[in-house]
This record gives C-alpha cells, structure tokens and sequence, in this order.
C-alpha cells in the first residue's frame, strides 16, 4: 500500500509523456512515412532507455530486478507483435483523421484494456469503472461517425480503435510482466517492436532519408514511449492493469488540448459533446477505489 500513491504519480506522469505523441507525430508524418514511424517510435524508446540501462549501471544505481526468463517468453512475444501492429494501426489512421480526435480515442484503451482484464485475466471490474466503461464507449461511437443519418464510419477512426484493443490486450500481457525489470520490458519492446514495424516498413517501401525527421522521431519515441512505458509497466506492478489505465486516461484530453493548440483546429459539436462525456467517464474510472 505504501508504493500506490507513487504508483498513481508515476502513471499519470507516464500519460503526460505519451500525451505529446499524437500532436507531434501529425507533424512527423508530413515526411515519415506510418509504417517507418512506429518503427522509430518504438528504435527510439529502445536506444534511449538501453543508454539509461547502461549508465545507472556504470554508476553501480541499477537495481537488482528479477530479469525475465523462458517462462515469459510467449507474454513477451505477444507483447512484441501487439507492438507491432498497434502503432501502424494507430499512424495510418492519424492520417486519415484530426489529431485531436485521435487522441481521444486513445481513452478506447480503457475500455479494452478493462473488459479484456475481467474475461480473461479475472481482474475485478468494480461499479463505478463500468458506469465509465459505458461512457467511454458512448464518446467513442460519437467521434468515429462521420454521418449519423447514414451511419457511416470514420475509416481513420476505426483504425484508432483498433489500435486502442491491440493495446488492451498487450496492456494486459505486460501486467504478467511487469514483476519483472521494467526497464528489460521496455528494452525489449522497442527493439523487439521497432525492428518489426522496420521490417514491414522496407518491404513496403515506405521509408524517408530525411536524417533531422529520423532524429526527431527516435527522440519522441524515447520521451513519450520509452520513458512513458518505464513508467506505466512500473505503475502496474501496483495497481494491475485495469487501474493503471485508468489513471493513464489523462493522457488523451492532454493530447487533444495540444493538438487543438498546434493546428488551430475549431472542434465540432459533436467533438465538444464526445469530450464532455468522456471527460465524465474518465472521472469515474480515475476516481474508482476499487
């Protein structure tokens, strides 16, 4: 007990770093091809917290954690695809949609993550974070319809959903890891899931040699992957993952905050109404004691 409250800052903090992803990456992808950015995101997050790794232990300060053995390896490797897949799903669609939008269907997470907690890991599911369940679902619907009258959907926006279940369930795999040196599990994903996305990247040709773009891009990735993901896998070996996502929910509106800022975007009234109500939900699944 006396590890949550720090486990709560280190989850909200770690939803503030991820919260610049969406914003900038718009701006990336200008030049970075999709798939060729979730590769650099996730380069980027391994580089920069292998050169951590390497200095916490020139300094003697890197802790003895238990180090993950052949008995995790099918939850790393589901870990590693799931990263593959999510941030192509979720780049592709943030060319096909508003910044802002996206970074609020991020909150979907919440809801995958959640339900895929109960049905197959058995995570209790408590009032108050189905009542945000619902209310996030709701928002969901109402910023992925493009018309109402004819009920079509946002091809971009269901990308992001997409990506926002991919990330429910490796959320979840990650929780049985997270016992396990933090800073390994990230090492891993960014150079397990980066070198993937890399692969799918040169055999579509969808590459850039714009050395400053490739720059940025490896630095994004370690402060809003890397760095973020440290902190959150730590946040989960004290909360599980259905409660941990729950507090990481603060990094869409952040997101969505900068995005309209950046590209001075006037939201619709369909946006304001989605906000409203994922704002209400996200309250109760924050504020769940659970």
């Amino acid at each position: 007990m006396t590890q949550r409250p720090s486990a709560i800052f280190y989850a909200v903090l770690a939803a503030a770093l991820y919260a610049i992803s969406s914003p900038v990456s718009k701006l990336l992808l200008v030049e970075v091809p999709p798939t060729m950015m979730a590769a650099l995101l996730y380069l980027g997050a391994g580089i920069g917290m292998s050169l951590i790794a390497f200095y916490r232990y020139r300094r003697g300060k890197l802790k003895e954690e238990m180090r993950l053995t052949k008995k995790e390896l099918p939850y790393t490797v589901g870990m590693i695809v799931l990263d593959i897949l999510a941030p192509i799903f979720l780049m592709v669609g943030l060319t096909m949609t508003t910044p802002a939008t996206v970074s609020l269907l991020n909150n979907f997470e919440i809801v995958a993550t959640s339900l895929i907690a109960l049905f197959i890991f058995k995570e209790f599911i408590s009032r108050r974070l189905w009542i945000a369940i619902g209310l996030i679902t709701v928002s969901s619907i109402l910023l992925s319809v493009e018309d109402f009258s004819n009920l079509s959907f946002s091809f971009g926006s269901l990308l992001v959903l997409l990506a926002s279940i991919s990330w429910g369930f490796e959320n979840n795999i990650t929780r049985k890891l997270s016992v396990k040196d933090p800073l390994q599990v990230v090492i891993l994903k960014g150079f397990g899931s980066g070198l993937g996305s890399l692969l799918i990247s040169l055999a579509l040709k969808e590459t850039t040699t714009n050395i400053l773009y490739i720059a940025l891009t490896l630095l994004l990735g370690f402060v809003a992957y890397g760095m973020s993901i440290y902190l959150y896998v730590y946040a989960q070996r004290y909360l599980g993952a259905a409660k941990t996502s729950a507090y990481y929910a603060v990094a869409p509106f952040i997101g969505a905050g900068l995005s309209l800022l950046i590209f001075l975007e006037i939201p619709s009234l369909t946006f304001l109404i989605a906000l409203l109500i994922m704002v209400i939900g996200t309250y109760f699944a924050s504020t769940d004691a659970k």
